[in-house]
């Protein structure tokens, strides 16, 4: 069975086919609805033969369902017929939970996504919980003011790494995990990685939308 793995950001929407070596992409942002989406997919893609989709959507998932607009795209995502759209079953998670999957190697695994937000996950015997720890009060705002993308932007890139240090030793005394993941695209922006760290690739989001069909 082909998978199409769909990683959904707030800059870039990429996709990669099981048994492809290449992923593609194209540039998403406020302006996106999820029809544009399938659409430009469906352009993109179609040299592509794919029997189901994967989808890492960028804010909460439950029992395949979208529970909230993004805030980093247009809106119009939640109630979307995405099977419809892209006549294909399709299975949908967090976007962060989807890269969390790729890079699980066993135990409880909590995975942070530095990207334009906070992606959070955590996986307890290969059991996937998505969360949304970056909302959670931090200072004057929250996590994802700090860590994310806005934080970045606001505070320079020293303070940023200083602020990822202190919520990484946070979130990992408090849950405890055997192993911490680091993904997301400006994890390549830190200088040396918090103790007991690893980091992610980005390319596991897609080995994560290829597991969650086995």
């Amino acid at each position: 069975m082909n998978i199409l793995a769909v990683d959904i950001g707030g800059t870039h929407v990429k996709f990669m086919a099981s048994g492809q070596q290449e992923r593609r992409l194209f540039a998403s942002g406020p302006k996106l609805t999820a029809a544009a989406m399938v659409d430009q997919i469906r352009k993109l893609a179609e040299d592509i033969p794919f029997d189901g989709v994967s989808m890492g959507y960028p804010g909460p998932v439950s029992d395949n369902r979208l529970l909230a607009e993004p805030a980093n795209l247009a809106p119009g995502w939640v109630g979307f017929d995405f099977e419809a759209a892209f006549q294909k079953p399709v299975k949908i998670i967090n976007d962060a939970a989807m890269q969390a999957l790729g890079s699980y190697q066993g135990g409880k695994l909590l995975f942070l996504g530095l990207g334009t937000g906070l992606g959070t996950t955590l996986i307890i015997n290969e059991v996937v919980a998505p969360m949304e720890l970056a909302h959670l009060p931090y200072r004057k705002a929250t996590f994802e003011d700090y860590v994310g993308l806005r934080g970045l932007r606001k505070h320079g890139k020293r303070k940023w790494r200083s602020f990822v240090v202190d919520v990484v030793q946070r979130l990992s005394a408090a849950l405890g995990p055997d192993d911490v993941v680091l993904g997301g695209g400006n994890v390549k922006k830190l200088k040396e990685l918090p103790k007991g760290c690893r980091v992610g690739d980005n390319a596991n989001a897609f080995v994560g939308g290829f597991r969650l069909w086995k």
